[in-house]
């Protein structure tokens, strides 16, 4: 199985685990009288099961992550970098969307807010470090899509 495949399968028991806890809640209390839709042990069962598989799974995507080296570094490296510069846009995103609010003055006696940052040059940084994850992110797919899950 190549570690593309198992993010993917990783993601859909993650997906399969948050519908087992919907549907637990829905089924371990009814009106005196009533019958559960499903029976609570049943999907306590599969939830044990899908919980192993979700470990077992993330336990190998982990350990091929710190053990394949792209690009001349691991995974794991590639993968935090992503994060980082992720972080990062967000970060600038917010400081630009707080320089570009607007405050209009009624008056002369109002307070005038000025910007203390060159918006142009944070917005073409956040364009290139935008770029540059992308590029990041289509490598760390091709990775993703050529490295067999060990």
């Amino acid at each position: 199985m190549k570690l593309a495949e198992a993010l993917n399968q990783r993601a859909d028991l993650q997906k399969r685990i948050a519908q087992l806890r919907e549907r637990l809640a829905n089924n371990v209390k009814v009106q005196e009288g009533d019958q559960p839709a499903e029976n609570p042990q049943d999907l306590f069962q599969e939830l044990d099961d899908s919980l192993k598989q979700l470990k077992d799974l993330i336990v190998s995507i982990n350990r091929t992550n710190q053990e394949t080296v792209w690009e001349g570094k691991t995974l794991t490296e590639t993968i935090a970098e992503k994060d980082t510069l992720s972080l990062h846009i967000a970060t600038l995103r917010s400081a630009l969307d707080a320089a570009n609010v607007r405050s209009d003055r009624y008056s002369r006696n109002e307070i005038k807010f000025v910007r203390t940052v060159d918006v142009n040059a944070l917005q073409k940084r956040v364009d290139d470090l935008s770029r540059d994850l992308r590029q990041l992110d289509s490598r760390l797919q091709q990775a993703n899509w050529t490295t067999d899950l060990r």
